[in-house]
């Protein structure tokens, strides 16, 4: 693997230097691997964040405990599916969960 090609080429592709890359790179070219995120993790974690929520705001505004929040984005447990809309919710429209968080 040209390492330093693949970067180049990443990098032409994102229009920026990639802090990082390479090593990354290298580290992918030497079979080591780093945390595995799923899409849900992704998106509850990302819907939160959106929101300007702690997990333990969001596991309140969800009414689920924190903990549970906390599986969900480490990957332990897969989230339902009511969570993942909610949080498909907030990533297209957090103007309207907000309204529930706000409120009292």
């Amino acid at each position: 693997m040209n390492i330093e090609k693949i970067a180049a080429a990443i990098e032409a592709d994102a229009g920026e230097s990639i802090p990082g890359l390479r090593d990354s790179l290298s580290e992918m070219e030497g079979g080591e691997r780093a945390r595995v995120y799923t899409p849900e993790q992704i998106a509850l974690r990302d819907a939160r964040k959106a929101l300007g929520l702690t997990q333990d705001a969001f596991a309140r505004l969800i009414q689920t405990p924190v903990r549970t929040v906390r599986d969900w984005e480490q990957g332990r447990f897969a989230p339902p599916g009511s969570a993942l809309f909610v949080a498909r919710l907030a990533l297209e429209h957090p103007e309207v969960v907000r309204e529930y968080v706000e409120a009292p």
